[in-house]
């Protein structure tokens, strides 16, 4: 029992420190923060749907990579939360037997980025905050966020799911 959870907390610390220096790597080519994103961290965003020691490392690497975020303190938290719902929803998803469920477990970091940091980057725009600057913002953020949880994240899940790491410590 003890040696898991040893193993868990190993793992979580290794996915955060990975998100944290991808989404550093990122900013470094202006990708990691503002209304078109494509922080290659996000490919991790998988990760839960093999292992729940990686919700609390993708939420303390989230944490930790916003610190850099021009945004501030709202993006700390919000990006944050937006995170961390993804990462219960993939690990969800991760539990299910159904049959496309790991192609579906890319989607929740879309879909909860496209509108938590959609609106975050609305509310910071210089122009009034209006619904169509909201659409056209989460339309942004999930088209960035789409094409690395797609583009990168999936093939990560499929190279994992065939090599069976995670299998060899599996826990619930």
């Amino acid at each position: 029992m003890k040696k898991q959870a040893n193993i868990n907390i190993t793992v979580g610390a290794l996915i955060a420190a990975l998100y944290a220096g991808m989404t550093y790597f990122s900013s470094v080519f202006g990708l990691a923060y503002g209304p078109l994103q494509f922080r290659f961290s996000e490919a991790l965003t998988i990760l839960p749907f093999f292992t729940p020691a990686a919700i609390p490392g993708l939420v303390i690497g989230c944490f930790i990579g916003n610190l850099g975020s021009p945004y501030g303190l709202v993006d700390i938290i919000f990006g944050t939360l937006a995170t961390l719902l993804a990462a219960l929803t993939t690990r969800a998803l991760g539990r299910s037997s159904a049959k496309y469920a790991l192609f579906l477990a890319a989607l929740p970091p879309v879909v909860f980025n496209a509108l938590i940091i959609g609106a975050e980057v609305t509310f910071f725009l210089p122009e009034s905050l209006t619904f169509k600057a909201f659409a056209a913002s989460a339309a942004w953020i999930g088209l960035g966020e789409f094409v690395v949880c797609l583009g990168l994240g999936l093939p990560l899940a499929l190279a994992l799911k065939k090599s069976k790491v995670f299998e060899k410590f599996q826990s619930n």
